[in-house]
C-alpha cells in the first residue's frame, strides 16, 4: 500500500520568532567565545543543525507560565547547544556523511575531530548551564545530558539485538529524545516560579511531546521520503536499531516471515524495504506505532489543562496538533 506523503511544513512558532531570532544571535555569541582556532568548526555546527523546537518551547512554556525573560531564552540556547553536540556524536556512531543534505562535522574533517568538537560543546553547555541563579536548574541540565547519553549508550549497545522489547525501546527514546524536550518545557515552568504541580506538567508535556515526534521520526525513516527524513530510508534497520514499527512487526508477522527478517537483521543483509513496509503496513504494524504516539499527543496536550488562557498555551496546543497532524498523514 502506497504511503501519503508527510508534510513539510514548519513547526508553529510564529508567536515567538523573535525570540528565536535571539536564540540565533545568543548561539553565536557562544561560538565567539570558543578558541579562535576552533570557531569556524564550531560555527559550521551551529548554523547547520536543529530546528530550534527546544529553544521554543522554553520561550512557548515561559510565556504561558508567567512572562517570558531573558533567562527562558538563555534555558532555550544551552539546551540547544547540548542537542547539537548530541547530533554531532550521533553522526559519528552512525558513519553519517550528510544531515539534511548538508555534510556532517565527520564527513569534513574526520572522526577524531569531530568528536572532540562535540565534546566541547557539550562541556560549553554545561558551563552555560551554571550561570541561572537556581542551581538547581544547572543540576537538572546536567542530569539530562548524562541521561541522552545513557541512551544513546543503550541504543548502540543493543543494535541488532532481537531480545529488545517495546519497554526498552520506550524507555531509549525517552532519554535520547524525551530528555530535552522535557527539561525545557519543564525548567521554563520553575523559572517563571511556578508550583511543582504545574512544573511537573510542562515537564510530562515536553516528554510526551518529544517521545511522540520521536516515533515520528522512526516511521518516516520507514515510509517518508529521503528530505523528510534527512537521511537515507532505512537507515536504523540498516544500523540495527529496532524501532517501534520494526518491533510490532516482529510481534506480528508470521512465523517464515519473521525467521527470514530476523536473518537479515542478524546477518546484517539488506532489506527490501518497499517488500517490509507492505508486510508492516498489511500486519498493521506502521498504524500501530503511529496510534501509539497519537496518544503521547494527547498526553502530551492533557498537560496544558493546569495552564490559564494565553496565546503561548494557544501555540503550545497547536505543536500538539502540528505533530498530530504529521503522524495521521503517515497512515
Amino acid at each position: 500500500m502506497e504511503k501519503t506523503k508527510t508534510p513539510t511544513g514548519q513547526f508553529p512558532f510564529g508567536l515567538v520568532r523573535p525570540h528565536l531570532n535571539k536564540v540565533e544571535s545568543l548561539i553565536l555569541e557562544q561560538v565567539r567565545a570558543f578558541d579562535p582556532g576552533v570557531e569556524p568548526y564550531m560555527e559550521y555546527i551551529c548554523q547547520t543543525n536543529g530546528k530550534r523546537i527546544r529553544p521554543a518551547l522554553a520561550a512557548l512554556v515561559g510565556g504561558a507560565t508567567g512572562e517570558l525573560c531573558e533567562d527562558h531564552i538563555r534555558l532555550g540556547v544551552t539546551i540547544e547547544l547540548i542537542h547539537m553536540a548530541t547530533l554531532v556524536h550521533d553522526d559519528i556512531i552512525d558513519g553519517a556523511t550528510t544531515r539534511r543534505t548538508v555534510p556532517t562535522a565527520n564527513a569534513k574533517w574526520g572522526n577524531g575531530l569531530a568528536v572532540l568538537l562535540g565534546d566541547a560543546l557539550f562541556s560549553h553547555a554545561l558551563k552555560l548551564s551554571t550561570n541561572f541563579d537556581d542551581l538547581d536548574l544547572s543540576r537538572a541540565i546536567s542530569q539530562a545530558s548524562r541521561e541522552v547519553c545513557e541512551g544513546e549508550v543503550l541504543q548502540t549497545q543493543r543494535r541488532f539485538d532481537l531480545t529488545i522489547t517495546k519497554k526498552d525501546y520506550f524507555r531509549m527514546i525517552e532519554m535520547k529524545t524525551g530528555a530535552l524536550f522535557a527539561i525545557a518545557s519543564g525548567l521554563a515552568a520553575r523559572l517563571s516560579k511556578r508550583d511543582e504541580s504545574l512544573c511537573q506538567a510542562m515537564h510530562d508535556y515536553g516528554m510526551k511531546l518529544g517521545t511522540a515526534y520521536q516515533i515520528y521520526d522512526d516511521v518516516v525513516d520507514l515510509i517518508g521520503s529521503e528530505d523528510e527524513s534527512g537521511k537515507t530510508l532505512g537507515t536504523d534497520l540498516k544500523k540495527g536499531k529496532l524501532t517501534l514499527p520494526i518491533l510490532n512487526l516482529l510481534e506480528r508477522a508470521k512465523p517464515s516471515q519473521k525467521e527470514k527478517l530476523t536473518k537479515r537483521i542478524i546477518e546484517q543483509k539488506e532489506i527490501d524495504l518497499p517488500v517490509l513496509v507492505g508486510i508492516a503496513d498489511y500486519e498493521g504494524a506502521i498504524d500501530d506505532a503511529i496510534q501509539t504516539a497519537c496518544v503521547m499527543v494527547a498526553e502530551a496536550r492533557q498537560s496544558l489543562n493546569l495552564l490559564g488562557d494565553s496565546e503561548s498555551r494557544d501555540a503550545l496546543i497547536d505543536i500538539t496538533s502540528f505533530v498530530g497532524q504529521l503522524l495521521e498523514k503517515c497512515r
